[in-house]
């Protein structure tokens, strides 16, 4: 029999979950997503469970996101799968408000669905290796799994450069963002998840850890993401990086240069999406975020964008996807507001809001 894709065990005083598909990056399929949401309740209840780690089988990521090769499949099959974001999307919302203690110790590759199952908790402890990123708009979709509400209570407007870029972020980056609670060297990770196992005092033990980071690219930049993100539009904030490139030489000149350069290799429905899903999403808690990606997602899906992302990233791996429209002036605004509406059992739809059980 082949070892199941996720793990769970409880070793004294810890439930312990492990992601267990290295050969798939970690991808979070369907079943991981239903079986992790059913281990969570139950060790809810279960008073030996004081707290819960999730980690990974050893390899480069942690998790790459979710299985998109899966929904790809169905979704050119004209079978959307919409029951997988559902279920998803309320183990996020669970997770933000799980009532024990949630560690994540995240090293090497964490990404969409990956980061959906493991941000969200009380703690995050990342290793050496930590590249963190929400790379939705370069395949079409949108930085969901929460991004509505974790992206735009980082620091200033590092939370729209990071969803409009899909740039990647590091150990220090993590740190000082708050993406990452506390840090440790990598080898360091299992006598950490050791320690947490035996002790009741979690908090004696994340104490010992790094809690700042040393040198983060995105601190030395804040004030240029600030004046270029915080913009009222995509169109504005390439504009401002345009003129901060062009007014400017040296190192400002090269990234307001680069970052726009790299903005505009991305969907421009996707870029449309995501800035409005963030600027929406920080008036909104974390199960009112969920329901705005849910109704995002039900469109989402029923559109060809993110298929064609998907097709150039992974499936063809030409990296040219051909985005329709392929200028962000010519996004049609009609279009955005209906995905942004309330969902009230239109075709391919439930007939209702993302409801939390």
């Amino acid at each position: 029999m082949p070892e199941s894709e996720i793990l769970f065990d409880h070793r004294c005083h810890a439930g312990i979950i492990t992601l267990n598909r290295p050969d798939a990056l970690n991808a979070v399929t369907h079943s991981m997503v239903r079986k992790l949401h059913a281990q969570l309740l139950a060790w809810e209840q279960d008073l030996a469970v004081r707290h819960i780690l999730i980690k990974a089988a050893p390899g480069k990521a942690f998790s790459a996101g979710g299985d998109i090769r899966d929904l790809y499949e169905r979704g050119t099959a004209g079978r959307p799968h919409l029951q997988f974001f559902q279920d998803e999307y309320r183990l996020n919302a669970y997770i933000r408000d799980y009532p024990k203690p949630y560690i994540a110790l995240i090293d090497g590759i964490v990404m969409g669905g990956g980061v959906g199952v493991s941000f969200h908790g009380s703690h995050r402890i990342a290793g050496d290796k930590i590249s963190f990123a929400m790379p939705e708009v370069g395949i079409g979709f949108f930085p969901d799994v929460g991004g509505s509400y974790f992206l735009p209570r980082l620091p200033g407007e590092t939370g729209m450069y990071l969803a409009l870029t899909c740039n990647r972020s590091k150990k220090d980056d993590c740190l000082w963002a708050g993406l990452a609670t506390h840090a440790c060297q990598s080898e360091e990770l299992p006598a950490v998840e050791e320690a947490l196992c035996h002790s009741v005092d979690i908090q004696k033990i994340v104490d010992q850890l790094e809690t700042g980071s040393i040198t983060s690219t995105l601190q030395a930049r804040l004030n240029e993401i600030d004046i270029c993100f915080g913009a009222g539009s995509v169109e504005q904030i390439l504009r401002r990086l345009d003129k901060l490139a062009a007014a400017n030489s040296g190192p400002i000149a090269d990234w307001a240069s680069a970052t726009a350069s790299t903005i505009r290799t991305k969907s421009p429905t996707s870029l449309k999406i995501a800035f409005r899903q963030l600027r929406e999403g920080k008036r909104l808690s974390m199960q009112e975020c969920m329901q705005l990606e849910y109704r995002i997602v039900s469109r989402v899906l029923r559109g060809r964008e993110f298929y064609e992302g998907i097709r150039a990233a992974i499936i063809d791996k030409d990296g040219r996807p051909q985005w329709t429209p392929a200028d962000i002036a010519a996004v049609d605004l009609d279009m955005i507001n209906d995905i942004f509406s309330k969902l009230t059992g239109e075709c391919g739809t439930p007939a209702g809001e993302l409801v939390f059980k």
